[in-house]
């Protein structure tokens, strides 16, 4: 009897090794999913339409998840970003941290995020979306609005064009000076 129970306990344990092996496997492949299929240190990209420059972006660190179910492209050490409208206008876009959605077109730009135009607008807030697609950007986070003239708005929740001319605020208190 005692031989048959010895039997039935390495049985069982070798039935939870190999479960406990399986486990283990299935954990490093659920893993292996989320390794980026390609990195950059230190890039500098230039995007073009029909021959336009339409912006360039530089970032210390790029990660590109091609190969899973949602790709995205990551920017763990943040972005600079300038975009070109069609008259050569820039906005300047910084964040330190990004996250590009293929697919919806949308980037996800957090921590510490700027954007300027040229004629001296900008927004400040911890976390905004841009709309590639409709150059339209957008948060439901607080924001510190600057004009050009010196006047401030702050507020939660804002969306905008990329060239500042169309804005819409949702919460918002502040200060508009009138220029001479």
């Amino acid at each position: 009897m005692k031989l048959h129970h010895l039997l039935l306990f390495l049985l069982v344990t070798a039935t939870f090794t190999a479960c406990e092996d399986r486990i283990k496997a299935v954990n490093k492949s659920n893993l292996a999913t989320f390794t980026p299929s390609g990195e950059a240190d230190s890039l500098a990209l230039k995007y073009t339409d029909s021959g336009r420059i339409t912006a360039v972006l530089a970032a210390k660190q790029m990660r590109d998840f091609a190969t899973v179910k949602h790709p995205f492209t990551e920017f763990p050490k943040g972005i600079d970003l300038t975009l070109y409208d069609k008259k050569g206008k820039k906005t300047f876009i910084t964040a330190q941290y990004a996250i590009s959605y293929r697919g919806s077109d949308l980037i996800d730009l957090r921590k510490n995020v700027v954007i300027r135009s040229e004629e001296s607008q900008r927004l400040e807030t911890e976390q905004l979306f841009f709309d590639q697609k409709n150059g339209w950007f957008f948060t439901e986070k607080p924001f510190l609005f600057t004009d050009p003239e010196g006047g401030s708005t702050q507020g939660t929740g804002i969306d905008f064009n990329k060239d500042f001319k169309r804005i819409n605020y949702q919460q918002v208190r502040g200060q508009i000076n009138k220029a001479e």
